[in-house]
């Protein structure tokens, strides 16, 4: 260690131990250093360390105050706030003795040492500095080496700390400027926004009041205060109307056929009474079509003046008003084409009458309700299976009127008929109140085993005596309720499209 050594450590302020400057020489080999880390370096001849430090002089100029015996590092070693020496006859030596190049600079980088605790691995020791004047200026010459770097910049300002708290978490989706988007695309749901939001299920249901019964005087007794809704039985009435009032394609015809005296004129007028009442917006028509003195007119509207052949016969039928001179009609909105009444001048319904006059009540009639003859051999019946939608078979229930029920269907199986008998729903009908319950629910079990549907009309003195079915609200609760059955087990054979060939077989 030369006294100029001595004296540059000592205007630097630098008070750590000695370092011995080692220089190998050209002949021994120098271990093969791993690569040195990424990231700017101090070249070799730079002007000024990071510490601001002036550079030093050449090796050569510089004597050794140690021997060459030191094995721990046979490399260079620098100290530490020094900046690198390089030896300026490196770069006029020949190939041969040149030293390789190496990344980062001319010498070797050491490893890092530990240092006492307080200082780091670079730079001068914590604490205050030294005024140590300025730096001389330096210049790079020609014969500089071409990896030396320019002299640094000054440091920017330091920002002020950021006030201590939990570290913002990172977006877990993308954004879009639109806002977040979410990580897979959903596809938009079918049908449209307007029909998802229903009604019903955002505003509170109100119950119907009830009708009849101790539920009903319930909610009379506390002026509406006390509301339990419709009975089951209310419910259950409430969905056969509703099936009753379904949608209609087209025309619907029903027929009616039975032995004589079992109620079948009866049956025919209260089914076209129940249809004309819940269906309103629909003309319902009921035709006589019994050639041996039927009575439907007289069930319906005894005032009725029209008939088969003044209907048939009329060529200026061109509006409703023309059609409603020639027909009857009770209070319950039913319409009726009568029969023949006056016996003096009887004249006998042939096919093309009956297909005639039903031709022209079909352009405005919606439903016709057709009370057969009872004989199922006549041409008219015959005429009126042509073109049924579902047909209604009438018995006693006894066992006469059972077993002249069960032929009919017979026949009608014989015929062909098949796809009628399915359409076909049989009615126990108790004419006089005398039947007995067991042959009742015996006989209903029997034609209820072949498929069809058979619906128990109790007797009803209002129906008994005759005279003209004006309301179905002046027959008795249960007389009504049975029909109404019936009237709902006939729409289930509603037709679904417009079918102008009334070919129905």
């Amino acid at each position: 260690m030369t006294d100029r050594d001595d004296e540059l450590r000592k205007n630097l302020g630098w008070t750590g131990p000695e370092e011995v400057d080692y220089e190998p020489s050209a002949a021994e080999p120098e271990p093969i250093s791993p690569p040195p880390r990424t990231g700017p370096s101090s070249p070799a001849g730079a002007g000024a360390h990071a510490s601001g430090a002036p550079a030093r002089p050449p090796v050569d100029h510089i004597s050794r105050s140690a021997p060459d015996t030191l094995d721990e590092d046979p490399g260079p070693t620098l100290e530490v706030g020094r900046a690198p020496i390089v030896p300026p006859a490196e770069a006029d030596a020949p190939p041969q003795f040149r030293e390789p190049e190496r990344p980062g600079g001319s010498f070797r980088q050491p490893p890092p040492r530990p240092l006492p605790s307080g200082r780091g691995p670079y730079g001068p020791p914590p604490g205050s500095p030294r005024d140590t004047g300025p730096l001389p200026p330096h210049r790079r010459g020609d014969g500089a080496p071409w990896n030396q770097q320019p002299d640094r910049q000054p440091p920017r300002p330091q920002r002020p700390p950021m006030p201590a708290g939990p570290a913002p978490e990172p977006p877990t989706q993308p954004w879009t400027p639109g806002g977040y988007t979410p990580n897979r695309m959903v596809q938009p749901p079918s049908g449209s926004y307007a029909e998802r939001i229903r009604a019903d299920e955002l505003v509170p249901l109100r119950r119907v009041p009830p009708g009849r019964g101790w539920r009903l005087a319930l909610f009379k007794a506390t002026f509406g205060l006390v509301n339990l809704g419709q009975s089951p039985d209310e419910i259950l009435q409430a969905q056969l109307e509703a099936k009753i009032r379904s949608g209609l394609r087209g025309h619907f015809k029903v027929g009616v056929m039975g032995k004589g005296g079992v109620g079948k004129t009866t049956v025919s007028a209260s089914i076209g009474s129940v249809f004309a009442e819940l269906r309103q917006e629909d003309r319902v028509v009921a035709i006589d079509a019994d050639t041996a003195f039927g009575k439907l007119g007289s069930r319906v509207d005894p005032k009725a003046q029209g008939s088969y052949w003044e209907l048939a016969a009329d060529q200026h039928l061109e509006t409703f008003a023309d059609i409603r001179s020639r027909v009857g009609n009770n209070s319950a909105g039913l319409f009726v084409l009568a029969g023949e009444g006056t016996p003096a001048r009887r004249r006998v319904l042939d096919p093309a009458i009956y297909r005639e006059a039903t031709s022209r009540l079909d352009r405005y009639f919606t439903i016709s309700i057709v009370d057969c003859s009872s004989t199922m051999d006549t041409p008219v019946t015959q005429e009126v299976l042509r073109d049924l939608d579902a047909m209604v078979v009438v018995s006693s229930p006894w066992v006469d009127g059972a077993a002249a029920a069960g032929q009919t269907l017979d026949w009608l199986a014989a015929r062909g008929l098949t796809a009628l008998l399915q359409r076909t729903v049989v009615v126990l009908n108790d004419s006089d109140g005398h039947a007995d319950k067991r042959t009742r629910s015996i006989l209903a079990q029997q034609f209820s085993s072949q498929g069809q549907v058979v619906v128990e009309v109790p007797f009803d003195g209002h129906l008994r005596p005759g005279g003209v079915i004006d309301r179905t609200g002046e027959m008795s609760a249960a007389t009504r309720r049975r029909f109404i059955e019936i009237a709902a087990a006939l729409a289930e054979y509603y037709p679904t499209h417009d079918d102008r060939s009334r070919e129905r077989y």
